[in-house]
């Protein structure tokens, strides 16, 4: 029985045959509620899309020429600052030589070191281009390793706003006074380019309790939108015109950024946040997060626990307070590669101004507006990868590449293995302390790019995280031996999923999956028999349009074009524009 029998087996609760008899077309214009001829209809569907299309086409015009007016300052600031100086010239298409060089012609002669020029420029462009920045750093591979370590130099530090403000802020969030809701609140202790945080207090039946309460920059929304529509529009550009671009997937990248900060925008997402990771962590001995005052939290303004902590940046005090540095550095590798890979939900932004100890010897994170998720492919390859490399087993290391789906089958998974030896074999031959497992998942992803591995950027963000975890607990302990260090985390989290328990869990998910799958499979075959009458009932007679239709379809298509025209010749005289303002 074909899909067609078992579908009108389905249709139906007299048993009847679901497939109907061919009706004249009069039988069916009789009962239909809208008996114009399909000519008519079509003219009205024109008209409409003629309307449609004819808004469309300014606004994209619109949309272009601000962009590029972005773009265009953006360009200039780059020019000043020397950043074009700093760019292999092999790497630009020839037909943009020329105006790299012309670019060059207004770079300040003091423009500082090579490798800080970009951190300079997006530093002087502002909170959006800081973001980017920041962003950038975690991928090298769109940027380069040179750019994206001048990049990590780049601090999200800025003036704070007028306490005026972010009182009125507090006002308009909660639709009350800021005394009706903190019984104090002191001046910003910390600005950056989304938010500052003030120090505050509330009344409690113990008395004072110290808060520390985050507000949004007023007007950052706005901004943040317009600039992200830039960067948008080069992303969307640069994967129409280049190959590489679209392996890089530009567009995902930009789109990953802007939930990014969308999300740090949202401080009830943030909160959300905290209250995760408190719950994954509830049970961890060594590790904690700040409490959420929920009832004095909305969209603007996120109020938590004061955190009365020692940062783990001041060594010093660390030191004079009697605290293990050692013990320090390998709780938090561990704590970040347990988060990773058992819960696939880790802190992105751990450097050390948000990282603290308490008097307990817990470590305390603090900003949870950067969050990265794993999967559970993701854990398991991430998993699988640091225990290839720690049993030197390049070949398993190289299968799950291809399992995962990451490397196409085209390539040889013994060319691959060969591949990874080569970065894994003079890492074992180092000392403990010149182990870097950050370093090796940097020079295992430039492999992979050679094998048409698509960027994940999930990992590249753990990849990157890592980066920074690795050198705070440096910091620390020198000497960290990484790979002892990680090993029992990966281990226990291999035992846990891949040994005889997990299998056990993993089948009775499959089973869950399959009886839920059986369940709805009636409804399934009802669905598809409809759509099959559908099809049948559209097409019996064949598919046609009218000439009126067919003329109207036309006349949308050259208006369309007339926009596209005009949008080409708009961003012509603004580059030429640009051009001249250069040359001045």
């Amino acid at each position: 029985m074909g899909v067609r029998g078992l579908a009108a087996c389905a249709g139906g609760a007299d048993g009847r045959s679901s497939r109907r008899t061919h009706r004249p077309y009069s039988e069916r214009a009789a009962r239909d509620p809208h008996p114009n001829p399909p000519s008519f209809r079509g003219r009205e569907r024109a008209a409409t899309t003629q309307d449609n299309s004819s808004f469309t086409g300014a606004e994209t015009v619109i949309s272009a020429l601000t962009s590029l007016v972005r773009l265009g300052h953006a360009g200039f600031i780059f020019a000043r600052e020397g950043v074009f100086g700093v760019i292999d010239p092999v790497a630009i298409p020839p037909s943009a030589r020329p105006l790299i060089r012309i670019a060059r012609l207004i770079e300040r002669p003091s423009s500082g070191a090579a490798e800080a020029r970009l951190s300079t420029a997006l530093s002087r462009l502002g909170p959006s281009y800081v973001k980017l920045g920041q962003f950038l750093a975690t991928r090298p591979d769109v940027v380069g390793a040179a750019f994206a370590n001048d990049l990590e130099r780049l601090q999200d530090q800025m003036p704070p706003f007028p306490h005026a403000q972010a009182e009125a802020a507090i006002a308009a969030a909660f639709g009350k006074p800021v005394h009706a809701v903190f019984s104090s609140f002191g001046p910003a202790v910390a600005a950056a380019s989304i938010a500052q945080v003030h120090r505050a207090e509330v009344a409690t039946a113990d008395g004072a309790k110290p808060v520390a309460v985050k507000v949004l920059r007023p007007g950052v929304e706005p901004r943040f939108h317009g600039d992200l529509r830039a960067f948008m529009y080069v992303a969307r550009h640069a994967e129409e015109l280049s190959a590489e671009a679209r392996r890089l997937r530009l567009v995902e990248v930009v789109e990953t950024l802007r939930r990014s900060v969308t999300v740090e925008m949202d401080f009830r997402l943030e909160a959300a946040a905290l209250s995760e990771m408190a719950e994954n962590t509830k049970d961890d001995p060594d590790f904690r997060v700040p409490a959420v005052d929920w009832d004095r939290t909305t969209k603007e303004v996120l109020t938590l626990e004061w955190i009365d902590a020692t940062p783990l940046s001041d060594r010093a005090r660390l030191v004079a307070k009697g605290f293990d540095l050692p013990q320090l550095a390998r709780a938090l590798i561990q704590t970040f590669l347990r988060h990773a890979l058992r819960d696939g939900f880790f802190h992105a932004d751990m450097h050390p101004g948000n990282l603290f100890v308490d008097d307990e010897r817990r470590l305390i994170a603090v900003d949870f507006g950067i969050m990265g998720r794993l999967g559970a492919k993701e854990r398991l390859y991430l998993a699988e990868i640091l225990h290839g490399f720690i049993t030197r087993n390049y070949y398993r290391t190289a299968e799950v590449h291809f399992e995962a789906g990451y490397v196409p089958a085209t390539h040889s998974v013994e060319s691959f293995a060969q591949a990874i030896r080569a970065i894994g074999e003079p890492i074992h031959n180092r000392t403990a302390e010149d182990i870097s497992m950050a370093r090796l998942l940097t020079l295992l992803f430039e492999v992979t790019g050679l094998f048409d591995m698509r960027t994940r950027p999930e990992l590249l963000l753990l990849q990157k995280t890592m980066v920074v975890v690795e050198g705070v607990a440096r910091s620390l302990d020198p000497k960290l031996d990484m790979w002892s260090t990680a090993e029992p985390v990966v281990r226990e989290w291999m035992a846990r999923y891949l040994g005889p328990v997990g299998k056990l869990e993993a089948a009775a998910e499959g089973a869950g999956e399959i009886g839920r799958f059986a369940g709805n499979l009636p409804s399934l075959l009802a669905r598809g028999a409809r759509v099959l009458d559908q099809i049948d009932d559209s097409t019996r007679d064949g598919l046609s349009l009218s000439p009126h239709t067919i003329a109207e379809l036309a006349k949308t298509e050259a208006r369309r074009n007339r926009w596209s025209m005009l949008a080409q010749w708009a961003i012509a005289l603004l580059l030429l524009w640009i051009v001249i303002l250069l040359l001045r």
